[in-house]
């Protein structure tokens, strides 16, 4: 199923799996590879492809039910909203920016100078952007 390949929960991550859904779910929506209409797997076809309880699944829909991103579609299942893909988008953004700044400060900390973590950061960003035109 397309959900089911575009992520994968680790139980070991410090994040909950539930937690895990949602995001992924938000940051595919995000990005455009699920969009406003489309179906999302069943619970129980999201269970079995992740090998995880249903019922950590359903937690993570009614999560992106109450948030706006699924709506209930009568006879069919859960679709993305129309409205889902901005407020995944900024969610998105605002996550990356957290986490970056999160590095920064470490690196800040550990006496690095700015010129030196901007190079580290340009370097790093070429690199993964090289690697993913290569897939």
């Amino acid at each position: 199923m397309l959900c089911a390949m575009l992520f994968h929960v680790d139980a070991r991550n410090g994040l909950a799996v539930y937690e895990q859904i949602v995001r992924h779910m938000k940051f595919a929506v995000a990005a455009g590879a699920l969009r406003s209409g489309e179906l999302v797997p069943s619970v129980r076809e999201l269970a079995r492809d992740l090998a995880i309880n249903p019922n950590t699944v359903a937690r993570a829909y009614r999560q992106l039910q109450d948030e706006g991103v699924l709506e209930s579609v009568r006879g069919m299942g859960l679709a993305v909203t129309a409205a889902a893909r901005r407020p995944c988008q900024n969610e998105r953004a605002k996550l990356i920016r957290s986490r970056l700044r999160q590095v920064l400060e470490e690196a800040q900390r550990s006496g690095l100078a700015a010129d030196e973590v901007a190079q580290m950061v340009h370097a790093e960003t070429a690199a993964v952007w090289k690697k993913e035109k290569g897939r």
